[in-house]
């Protein structure tokens, strides 16, 4: 069954925890472009920039995550070695 309702963003919940960075981000900018394109209402100007608030701090979260993880590449005596970066 089809309807012609007007699509509306996903609630800013776990969906968007569940999404990889990219995704996020792209949404992200989509949402930005939108907002600067001024068309909406201003009701899904707010909607928008909820869901935008909510993707940023996603994404802020998994760089922060993948910064973490990040490794550097150390020589010793058994040859090459892997070390936490501080």
């Amino acid at each position: 069954m089809t309807t012609d309702a007007p699509l509306q963003a996903p609630p800013a919940g776990d969906d968007i925890r569940n999404l990889p960075f990219e995704e996020a981000l792209s949404q992200l900018e989509g949402i930005v472009r939108s907002l600067e394109g001024g068309k909406s209402t201003l009701a899904q100007a707010i909607a928008e920039y909820e869901r935008g608030t909510a993707l940023r701090r996603h994404c802020e979260a998994k760089l922060a995550e993948a910064e973490a993880k990040v490794q550097a590449v150390v020589e010793g005596a058994g040859g090459l070695a892997l070390r936490d970066v501080e």
